[in-house]
Formats: structure tokens, C-alpha cells, sequence
């Protein structure tokens, strides 16, 4: 049997989550960022009774802030880690049964917009200080530019996965067929645009995201201001012709930070063992979210965390995590 990439909702081993450490790449949130992601990272752990955390952080007074922020139970690791975003530059772990493997991808930064120190090596360095076995992907791809159901069916978007800024060599047909090699996906689906602003160049991850073989959660629009609007009815046609049942979540709306509007998006949520940590922006949207998602995930609370200062870094709780499956 080939090793596939497993859904979010299969359980966890352990998690690694990013922990905001340059002032220079996040000027004054930074202190605020770092208490929102361990805020998180406490949620995920759920006092022992979610999964294994592991926070990397960059430095020794840093690991010290995120010790000092964090429950007793989070481990703590002091790496030499360049953006948080670990959703993007960790590995993926894949696996078929007993057998786990970790693919690692090349990373050029979001289409060369960014180069820090140890984003290209923090995803091996985890990987094998884990005990995995690691496998290097001969294209780049980040993480949260896919999500799957663990049935073989993956959703991505034109916007990123087609970018000429990321594999020019490669057409939709490659793509296809890497992801097939790589973390076993059958079937894909491809929307279309991300969302506005998003540096990624439109990460699925704050668009539509899988909560059950087959099931899609996208986005709706409810304001006439909201600068997505297109961009959900859009993908919401593509999947449900592609034969998605899809569950609408409200938008968090038009949402501006120094002026600019900014891709705030409840789908960046993080699905533990435990619990489902959902972004929250104060909108008037939160709750209609965190109510909507509760029936689809039985068994785990649905929290709703402040996320506004991760956001000044480019993104939220699942951008900075990557999940070890059992």
C-alpha cells in the first residue's frame, strides 16, 4: 500500500508549532503574537489530555518567554527556527499503518518573497530528531497550500499551486502527478483564486478546508464590503460541481490592519486530538463560526482564540503548526 498524507482529524502523535522569536520580522505585535500562539499551543495541549506539543522557538530569552507563557506539559525546544511558519516549511509526515515517512519539500521562501535563517532546514532537523525517516520532493510545495480527507481527494488553488513563482516547469498535469508520487492524493481539486492581500498567493488553508471525507468547509460572504466575496461563491460553485457536499461558515468579513484589508479567515483552524482551535478576530461573525463547526467535529471543543497579532505576520494557528499522525 503507497503511503498517503493523512486528514487533520486522524490522531496525533504530536504537534510542532512555531513560536514568534525576530523583533525585526515582527516589529511591536511581536509580544502579543508570542502570547496568542501559546494561548494556542495550551489549547492543543488541553492539559494533557490533546496531544504532545513541541515549541520551537529561536534563542535562549525566547525559549525562555515561551516557557514562561506556556502550561507545564508544553515542551519547549530551542532551535535555530527562521519564520513560525511551520505548516510551510516542516515536513509532511505520510504513512500507511505502522510504516511513517517524512517528505520534504523545497521551500523558496512564498514565491522568493522572504529567505530567513532556517527555513530550509528546520523541517528535516525536526523530522529526524523525531526519529523519521526523510524523504526530499524533487518541486516545492508548502503545506498549507493543500488539505486532504485521507481518502485520496486533495483541494488546492490555481493561485498558488500554478504560480510560475514556485514550479514554472511544472503544469497542472506534474502537479498532479507529484502529489499522486508524493502524499498519495487520487483526485484533486482545483479553485481558484486565495484570498486578497494573502502573500502565499492563496493558501487553501484560509479558503476551504476538509472536516470529513468528501465534506468541504468554504467560507460566505455576508457583507457587502467583504473583499473575498467572489472568491468564496467561486469556490463554493468549483466544489460542489467537483461533487463536495459543502458546509458554508460565515466570513469574518472586511477586516484592516494599518489601513489595509487583510485575509483574516476562520478556515486557518487547527484540528487536535482534543480540540478545534479556531482563529477569532472579534467580528461579529465569531460566534455563527465556533456554532457552525461545533456539530461537525463530535467529540472535540471548538475554542475560539484571538488571532489579530499572529496575523501581522502573514498568518494564523495553522499556518504555524504541523501535525506527526499516529
Amino acid at each position: 500500500m503507497p503511503q498517503r498524507m493523512l486528514p487533520e482529524w486522524a490522531p496525533h502523535e504530536r504537534v510542532w508549532i512555531g513560536f514568534p522569536s525576530d523583533p525585526d520580522a515582527w516589529g511591536a505585535p511581536l509580544a502579543e503574537a508570542q502570547r496568542q500562539i501559546a494561548t494556542f499551543a495550551n489549547a492543543v495541549h488541553d492539559g494533557g489530555n490533546g496531544e504532545t506539543v513541541h515549541l520551537i522557538a529561536k534563542g535562549g530569552k525566547v525559549a525562555e518567554r515561551a516557557r514562561d507563557l506556556c502550561d507545564a506539559g508544553v515542551i519547549v525546544e530551542d532551535r535555530l527556527i527562521g519564520d513560525v511558519w511551520l505548516r510551510d516549511t516542516g515536513c509532511i509526515i505520510v504513512g500507511n499503518g505502522p510504516s511513517r515517512t517524512a517528505r520534504n519539500f523545497g521551500f523558496n521562501g512564498w514565491g522568493n518573497r522572504f529567505d530567513y535563517e532556517g527555513d530550509q532546514t528546520i523541517g528535516r532537523e525536526l523530522a529526524e530528531a523525531a526519529g523519521f525517516p526523510v524523504t526530499d520532493c524533487d518541486w516545492v510545495l508548502e503545506g498549507g497550500s493543500i488539505d486532504v480527507d485521507g481518502e485520496g481527494l486533495a483541494v488546492t488553488t490555481v493561485d498558488c499551486l500554478l504560480n510560475p513563482n514556485r514550479n514554472p516547469a511544472l503544469d497542472r498535469e506534474a502537479i498532479e502527478a507529484r502529489l499522486a508520487r508524493d502524499l498519495g492524493v487520487d483526485r484533486l481539486l482545483w479553485l481558484g483564486d486565495g484570498l486578497a492581500n494573502d502573500h502565499t498567493d492563496g493558501h487553501v488553508d484560509n479558503l476551504a478546508r476538509f472536516v470529513a471525507a468528501n465534506h468541504l468547509v468554504i467560507p460566505e460572504a455576508r457583507d457587502a464590503d467583504d473583499p473575498n466575496a467572489s472568491v468564496y461563491a467561486d469556490a463554493r460553485r468549483r466544489a460542489e460541481t467537483f461533487g463536495c457536499k459543502v458546509t458554508p461558515l460565515p466570513s469574518v468579513g472586511r477586516f484592516e490592519q494599518d489601513g489595509e484589508a487583510v485575509p483574516a479567515s476562520y478556515m486557518n483552524f487547527y484540528i487536535g486530538n482534543s480540540t478545534v482551535v479556531v482563529p477569532v478576530y472579534d467580528s461579529k461573525y465569531d460566534e455563527d463560526a465556533l456554532s457552525t463547526l461545533e456539530p461537525l467535529f463530535p467529540g472535540r471543543k471548538i475554542v475560539g482564540l484571538r488571532a489579530d497579532a499572529v496575523l501581522t505576520g502573514g498568518g494564523s494557528f495553522h499556518c504555524s503548526s504541523q501535525q506527526v499522525p499516529l
